[in-house]
């Protein structure tokens, strides 16, 4: 399994691709706009050209980090104007994938653009039926968002058992990229259901390198070793 840093932070991905465990990367508006104002405290954009050419600066220097594929989110919500953001984005870097949120003009863009061979992660998928969809119209992820299904009381896991059987059993190209990820569980859950992907937060990853248990048995082989000084 696959595992993609859900951050557009430099500092953090510097850090957590020097783990050797980062396989790529998804960003969103929200997480862009934090890293331009942490970046760029005094930017403030005249236009909407303006803040997307920004916004394509830390885009590529994020590429350059995680050398893997980086999904960079469209903010047109038509199709035609999804198709044209998309394609501007692709060209910021090799590695960046056009994420297109779910529905019937995200279903068309997506499919205008992977004739082109651009590829696409369809997020905002909540069912098994989003999902189907979005992999029939050649998304070459497809990101269901487990944690808000879960603050609903839906079963986020039961939407990716799903899914990962119906792409097994009709052979789509599509991976499974599990999104929405609120803690180490989450992670495991997945990677048993056979996800391709899951995209986690830089919280959520240092929750994993932690157990009491690893913290107990160095001070102990540390204090064994130093007592042999006295």
């Amino acid at each position: 399994m696959k595992i993609f840093a859900d951050t557009a932070n430099l500092d953090e991905l510097r850090e957590l691709k020097s783990l050797g465990i980062i396989d790529g990367a998804t960003t969103n508006p929200t997480l862009l706009s934090k890293e331009i104002k942490r970046l760029y405290p005094d930017f403030r954009a005249h236009n909407k050209e303006e803040l997307m050419e920004k916004g394509k600066e830390v885009l590529k220097e994020v590429c350059e980090i995680v050398d893997g594929p980086v999904s960079a989110e469209v903010i047109a919500t038509d199709a035609d104007g999804m198709v044209e953001e998309g394609k501007k984005l692709a060209k910021v870097h090799k590695h960046i994938v056009i994420k297109i949120p779910f529905g019937a003009e995200g279903l068309k863009a997506t499919k205008r653009l992977s004739a082109e061979g651009i590829r696409v992660n369809m997020t905002l998928v909540f069912s098994p039926s989003q999902g189907l969809l979005s992999a029939k119209a050649g998304a070459r992820y497809v990101s269901p968002f487990i944690g808000r299904m879960d603050d609903i009381s839906n079963s986020g896991m039961e939407v990716v058992r799903i899914l990962t059987e119906v792409f097994s059993i009709y052979d789509f190209e599509t991976e499974l990229l599990v999104a929405s990820v609120r803690h180490p569980m989450h992670v495991v859950e997945a990677s048993l259901l056979g996800a391709d992907i899951v995209t986690v937060p830089p919280d959520v990853i240092k929750k994993m390198l932690k157990h009491p248990l690893t913290d107990i048995g160095l001070k102990r082989f540390l204090n064994d070793w130093e007592s042999l000084l006295k």
